[in-house]
């Protein structure tokens, strides 16, 4: 796909399953969410789980119950389609992954959008810093942790992050960078040694894809918000459907609104 599409067209597309690939890169300077759907009798337990864990999981938009529009940050979308890839999780187990959700749709589901770190890789790159997975038309690598989140109702596991390699001397830019958008995620939970947090091999992420790691390059982890499919399979909810990682929603809003600075 043409990353510098408009978002109509791009949408267009997601809506006739032409596009169906990782959003990163696509319509840049636009934010991308992660979504979780649940049930209406989740969804307090769920909001509770966000508040108690706003790294992994800063919430940019929960929909009215039944609603499928995200109304503050894309009126004209519907989140039963314009996602390019989703998954189906019952009671913890993956058991489908669909190109929209029409018929998983129920009138008590509500909906929640989460701050994605895509939306901080356009900033990155016009800093002059190279997105190994956008340089190698690769998913972003995500790893399961051993960090253990705060559990909330009937809501537990373990922190997700993404990774991302820079050379040393890029290392404190990225920080500086991504610590300018605390609603998608903001600063790296850890730099350096993955053992520390309990990834033992870089090469096998849990979702997205390896990428490279050059030599003298440090890898770099932000908490990121597939960390509620990992809560999912812990948690067992007898439905949750979310995105499928790296295949995010894109909103109507710019990532400037989302900057401190």
């Amino acid at each position: 796909m043409d990353r510098n599409l408009e978002l109509s067209e791009i949408r267009n597309l997601l809506r006739k399953n032409a596009f169906t690939g990782p959003t990163a890169g696509i319509a840049p300077g636009h934010t991308q969410a992660n979504l979780v759907i649940l049930s209406k009798d989740l969804a307090y337990d769920f909001l509770l789980f966000c508040q108690r864990n706003p790294k992994p999981c800063p919430l940019l938009e929960v929909t009215d119950i039944g609603s499928a529009v995200p109304k503050l940050t894309a009126p004209t979308a519907d989140l039963r389609f314009d996602l390019p890839k989703y998954r189906i999780y019952k009671k913890g187990a993956l058991v489908e992954e669909v190109h929209d959700i029409e018929a998983y749709w129920k009138n008590d589901m509500v909906a929640f959008l989460i701050g994605c770190s895509f939306t901080f890789e356009n900033p990155l790159i016009e800093n002059g810093l190279v997105i190994r997975h956008i340089e190698e038309n690769r998913n972003v690598p995500m790893y399961i942790t051993n960090i253990q989140c705060q559990p909330a109702g009937a809501f537990q596991g373990n922190l997700v992050v993404s990774m991302r390699p820079f050379s040393a001397s890029d290392v404190v830019r990225a920080v500086e960078v991504t610590s300018r958008f605390p609603s998608v995620h903001g600063s790296p939970v850890h730099i350096g040694n993955p053992e520390v947090i309990g990834i033992q091999n870089l090469d096998k992420p849990d979702f997205g894809e390896s990428v490279t790691v050059k030599e003298g390059e440090i890898p770099v982890f932000w908490a990121c918000g597939v960390t509620p499919q990992s809560v999912a399979m812990s948690s067992k909810p007898n439905l949750m459907i979310t995105h499928a990682p790296g295949h995010m929603f894109i909103t109507d809003m710019k990532d400037s609104r989302y900057s401190i600075l």
